[in-house]
């Protein structure tokens, strides 16, 4: 059994694996709680995570928690790969967590959000209102169809910077906000008072200049600057690239600069499809034409150097040692970008240090207002 902990004033973090496949998610649990040991005084919010081969035993293990640690509110989903304290966990049972003591009424869990916002502004509006909520720690199913626009109409109707992401795992796809639950945008809010600062790393750097979608429609993009889109994207990757570019497939991809944002954001995109007989592309999103477009290229060297820019920003901006961290990586990041022994945490505790610690990989990270791709969002408490 794998196992460590680490505590930090009010702010506790724990995580257990087994060695291989064949343990269970009783002796997972037991060994977690084991690890958490004395907990904060008045600890009373709990993170969990737990791998996907874990996912039908995942109520069990939030009942087992609850029980023994005495605490009441609990918050997570599971993952192809989870978190904890600088160490990453993939395809074998293992559960990371952190759990927080915080002042009464300055938090607030919440069900999922499935479409409207209308059942959840009546049930938390009141709570919103006396307490100005700055942060939201989300959980999203990613079967949702509607998961971009329930996003941003939560961050609208709490005025709350969101981090988090959707649910990544080869089977059902479960939340915890309470109780067990799935289906939409869950989560827990925290009032003003609670002290965070958040930054997001890309995992893929542009190429090529910003241009505009010309004609398109659906996920098809037509035309580029009044040129074929296919034309525009041999261009842009070079002549080696374009060469053989049914191989571009993995590496190349298409991005969306983000109009408001004065970090240089884009959203990232899967390059679904080549038609080299019209000059078409097809894209992983809802494209219009007289939007920003460019593409971008996603391997090991740029993203460590956008994780290492990222950690220097958010530890500057921190401005104090932080207490405690939240992190949600991509699940196409990790082992697959930055290798398999866990460089991607081991990078983020070398700058950070050896606080608690816990998150997931996603199927798409959530910061602030937006679903991001290809990124890792960053978290850090006080």
């Amino acid at each position: 059994m794998e196992r460590g902990s680490v505590t930090a004033g009010r702010f506790k973090a724990a995580f257990a694996a087994a060695e291989g496949n064949d343990g269970d998610w009783a002796r997972i649990a037991k060994a977690c709680i084991e690890e958490l040991g004395d907990l904060p005084e008045g600890a009373n919010l709990g993170f969990l995570y737990a791998t996907d081969v874990l996912a039908d035993d995942l109520g069990s293990i939030l009942t087992f928690l609850r029980e023994r640690s005495g605490i009441e509110h609990w918050v997570g989903t599971i993952g192809i790969g989870i978190v904890g304290n600088g160490v990453e966990f993939y395809n074998r049972p293992a559960v990371s967590c952190l759990v927080a003591s915080m002042t009464e009424d300055t938090f607030r869990l919440f069900s999922p959000v499935v479409d409207s916002v209308e059942k959840f502004q009546n049930d938390h509006g009141e709570w919103i209102g006396r307490n100005h909520p700055t942060l939201g720690v989300v959980h999203g199913d990613p079967r949702n169809q509607d998961m971009t626009e329930i996003i941003e109409d939560l961050s609208e109707a709490t005025s709350a910077f969101l981090v988090g992401g959707l649910t990544s795992s080869r089977g059902e796809s479960p939340q915890v906000a309470g109780s067990m639950t799935e289906g939409g945008l869950s989560g827990v809010l925290f009032a003003s008072d609670q002290i965070v600062v958040a930054a997001l790393t890309q995992g893929c750097s542009p190429i090529g200049p910003v241009r505009r979608v010309t004609s398109g429609e659906g996920t098809i993009i037509k035309t580029i600057d009044d040129r074929p889109a296919v034309e525009i994207l041999k261009e842009d990757i070079g002549e080696l690239l374009a060469r053989d570019i049914k191989r571009i497939g993995g590496y190349i991809y298409v991005s969306f600069p983000i109009a408001a944002s004065d970090t240089g954001d884009y959203l990232v995109r899967n390059l679904l499809g080549i038609d080299e007989m019209r000059g078409w592309i097809q894209v992983g999103d809802v494209v219009t034409p007289g939007m920003a477009v460019s593409f971008c290229r996603r391997d090991n060297e740029t993203a460590i150097q956008d994780l290492k820019r990222m950690l220097s920003d958010i530890t500057a901006r921190a401005g104090t040692a932080p207490r405690a961290g939240l992190y949600y990586s991509c699940i196409a990041r990790g082992r697959h970008l930055f290798g398999p022994d866990g460089e991607e945490m081991q990078e983020i505790r070398a700058q950070l240090g050896d606080i608690p610690i816990t998150g997931f990989f996603a199927n798409g990270e959530i910061s602030n207002n937006r679903l991001y791709g290809y990124t890792g969002v960053l978290t850090l408490l006080f």
